[in-house]
């Protein structure tokens, strides 16, 4: 397939993650939504997160819909309520592109998963450490011996064994409970664990309804990775080009128009709009470049022995070839987001 937006160049542009269950609307429909099955190159599917502002922001429009009408391409979305989730819908071919935290994108490539990530959607505060008051934890060093609720292969679960290894806490001295975002989230509120290493916007929800962000740091927090399967770009390259135009020119969009993306995330939630305002005005920072490059690169190289240390990763090895395979700019470099506002009919 062709698209008659597209450069030749960017045809030939071939180099370049746990579901949610509980409060939050939307949380129920990953299986259903997964049934789509597999792309068959008349058909996108891509996924949406809430975690991922972008992503809601571009499904509520329908640009990317537009911007393929000309050439077939239906458009299915699938939603990644937590990277993990992610991983497994691009591993299985379920997905075609899909949005990670970065920590989660290096696990999935360092274990096989064949992806590249072709656009960086933010530079997010979204994980912390929380508690509920009384529990008596007010810093790091207060968790040995209790029980942390955590997403295993997930930002948040990368920023709890982070913190750990800084205040010198051995993770083996913590029982760390595997439970999705939203039930860690839950386990925190009725007793079952001590500390849940949250994830935004339940994050700022619970914190609304009481819980205390006991320890925060933004450099924990990787970046969002927007990933793709490497036949998909292989075999898809133009759609590829639409699909990281649109991110481009949703960046602008929601730079341009923040109230209208709390108001999104809001309903995609189902959080209040004051919380989701929070979220996208304090906790994401979508002014970033698109393009994977060295600032990704740091952050994931220290991420790495972490992930060899706790056994997610069998070698430092498959860490040093995922780093050199997985980080894609060559979409973002020839990105035309203008492309998608002739399309749209709007500027951003």
């Amino acid at each position: 397939m062709r698209s008659t937006r597209l450069t030749a160049a960017a045809a030939a542009a071939l180099t370049v993650v746990v579901p949610l269950s509980g409060c939050l609307a939307g949380e129920a429909e990953d299986a259903a939504d997964a049934s789509a099955g597999p792309s068959d190159g008349d058909e996108l599917v891509v996924d949406w997160a809430t975690y991922n502002p972008l992503s809601m922001v571009i499904r509520d429009q329908g640009w990317l819909e537009e911007a393929l009408a000309d050439d077939g391409v239906d458009v299915t979305w699938v939603q990644s309520a937590g990277s993990n989730r992610a991983n497994e819908l691009l591993r299985s071919g379920e997905a075609d592109v899909a949005s990670t935290a970065g920590s989660a994108a290096l696990l999935a490539r360092a274990n096989g998963s064949p992806i590249r990530t072709i656009d960086i959607y933010s530079q997010p505060e979204w994980s912390a450490l929380v508690t509920d008051p009384g529990s008596g934890i007010e810093e790091v060093t207060d968790l040995a011996g209790r029980s942390v609720a955590a997403t295993k292969g997930t930002d948040p679960y990368f920023f709890l064994l982070q913190a750990l290894l800084e205040a010198g806490v051995d993770p083996a001295d913590v029982e760390i409970q595997n439970l999705q975002h939203a039930d860690g989230n839950t386990a925190l509120q009725n007793g079952s664990v001590d500390a849940w290493a949250g994830l935004d916007p339940i994050m700022a929800d619970a914190e609304q309804d009481g819980s205390e962000l006991f320890y925060r740091n933004v450099d924990f927090n990787t970046y969002g990775f927007l990933n793709a399967r490497e036949d998909f770009l292989e075999d898809s390259p133009e759609v590829a080009q639409v699909v990281v135009d649109t991110y481009e020119y949703a960046r602008t969009w929601a730079a341009e128009h923040p109230e209208e993306t709390a108001e999104i995330l809001a309903e995609d939630a189902g959080i209040d709009l004051s919380l989701a305002q929070q979220v996208i005005t304090e906790r994401s920072n979508l002014d970033v470049d698109g393009a994977p490059g060295p600032a990704q690169l740091e952050v994931l190289t220290t991420i790495g022995p972490m992930l060899v240390e706790t056994g997610d990763v069998a070698s430092q090895e498959q860490i040093d070839e995922a780093l050199a395979d997985l980080l894609d700019d060559s979409w973002v470099r020839q990105a035309d987001p203008e492309a998608v506002a002739d399309v749209v009919g709007q500027a951003p």
